[in-house]
């Protein structure tokens, strides 16, 4: 197959450009892949955005068809868009976060994705732009000032509630079984000052119970929607009501609360409910931080830091006065502490990037949009996905051993890390699984 077989001749306002004919993007898309060679592959635009973009151009079709689009185009522009939210075609999403800051060339990439298949699948020539047009059909009533950060509202908010809250809320829960598992456990800290474990770990639900109900009283300026704000915020070219309906739209495709923004010249100027959001994944990033070094100092407690105990019970619910302690030990997979550390410093570093963009909101437009939302979202995903790690390889796998258990380990850290302490590795791992109780398949030292 020769070059000229390979690509097909596209055109924009600055002229004509060779497009690859096995993707569905167009002259835009191409001519910003030129401009904007920076970071590769993994600094993409985030799939969420391109999710969301699918939501909101359906939506906007769907509006649009009371507005004078013809329902064929309509009905064609709706049925793409849910191939792009079903994730069909994320190779022809190419761009990287990198570009223009208010997202044009991402909203231009969709635009131009959704009407190519239309006219392939209404039996016309791709690239045509007939009888789809990617400006004049598919961002009818939009501009990619209102368009992106439409976006991403939907984005964050999708992503929040299916994926950071529930993991949020499974560790809650795993911190509450434990809690429940250790009611007869105290710390005793140098011999003095006792503690329930029961009360630690209830301490540690409670802090992310507290994360949760911020985050809740976030969310509603998170479901305010620019879209009808058009270039500026006045929402020239976009027909009375718009904005109202395609919010609706929004939230009965979503099943998400979306409503249109009150002031538009807000929604494209600032992003500062962004800076809210991510707020609250960075406190709750400092409490996941306090977290995983006391669990981890709990663990180093197995060498000096504490004595661990049971009170025995009678049968009336009280401490048996003359019960004998028996001394315990705390075993878990403290390499998880290390992860969940090293993502809060990730997440801290995020939320400086997202507070230097959003305060460069100059006149009626923030330019910084894409990084912003890059972050919140990249935030959202290490914290919810090191929740779950969290809660299935450590704190559901903590246990207390008696001492004898402990006692009776031959071989100590010290020996199992000394090349000469062992034989072989077999001899140190099986060791080391008995002393920490934990398997040496990817999670010991």
């Amino acid at each position: 197959m020769t070059s000229s077989e390979m690509t097909r001749k596209e055109w924009d306002t600055l002229g004509e450009v060779d497009v690859p004919s096995n993707r569905y993007y167009g002259a835009q898309t191409a001519r910003a892949l030129m401009y904007f060679r920076i970071g590769g592959i993994e600094e993409r635009m985030p799939v969420a955005i391109i999710r969301a973009f699918g939501i909101l151009k359906k939506a906007s079709a769907e509006v649009n068809c009371l507005y004078g689009l013809d329902r064929e185009l309509a009905d064609i522009i709706s049925q793409v868009a849910d191939e792009i939210i079903a994730g069909n075609f994320d190779e022809d999403f190419p761009l990287v976060i990198w570009q223009t800051g208010s997202g044009t060339q991402s909203n231009m990439n969709v635009n131009e994705v959704i009407a190519n298949r239309a006219i392939e699948l209404l039996g016309g020539e791709i690239g045509s732009k007939q009888p789809v047009h990617p400006n004049d059909h598919v961002n009818m009533s939009q501009s990619s000032n209102d368009a992106y950060p439409t976006a991403m509202h939907i984005a964050v908010a999708c992503e929040l509630n299916s994926r950071l809250i529930p993991a949020v809320k499974e560790l809650c829960d795993s911190f509450a079984m434990k809690s429940k598992e250790f009611k007869a456990i105290f710390l005793i800290r140098n011999k003095q000052m006792p503690l329930n474990l029961h009360d630690v770990f209830n301490g540690y639900k409670n802090l992310l119970d507290t994360e949760l109900s911020c985050l809740d009283d976030a969310m509603p300026r998170l479901y305010m929607l620019a879209a009808g704000g058009t270039a500026v915020g006045t929402g020239l070219n976009a027909p009375s009501g718009f904005a109202e309906k395609v919010a609706e739209r929004i939230a009965a495709l979503t099943g998400l609360p979306f409503v249109t923004a009150p002031n538009k010249f807000e929604s494209l100027a600032a992003h500062d409910v962004m800076v809210e959001i991510h707020g609250v994944l960075n406190t709750l990033a400092t409490s996941l931080m306090k977290i995983a070094n006391e669990i981890r100092l709990i663990s180093d407690s197995l060498e000096n830091a504490f004595e661990i105990h049971e009170r025995i019970m009678n049968a009336d619910g009280y401490p048996e006065r003359d019960a004998e302690l028996s001394r315990k030990s705390i075993v878990m997979n403290a390499e998880q502490c290390d992860i969940l550390a090293m993502i809060t410093a990730q997440v801290f570093g995020n939320h400086t990037a997202i507070t230097v963009g959003a305060s460069n909101g100059h006149f009626e437009l923030n330019v910084f949009k894409p990084m912003i939302v890059s972050n919140v979202l990249h935030s959202i995903r290490l914290i919810a996905d090191s929740c779950y790690s969290f809660a299935a390889n450590c704190v559901q796998s903590i246990q207390i051993l008696e001492q004898s258990e402990v006692d009776s380990c031959d071989i100590n850290v010290q020996q199992i890390n000394s090349p000469n302490g062992v034989r072989n590795i077999r001899d140190g791992s099986n060791g080391r699984k008995h002393r920490y109780d934990v398997t040496c398949t990817g999670n010991c030292r």
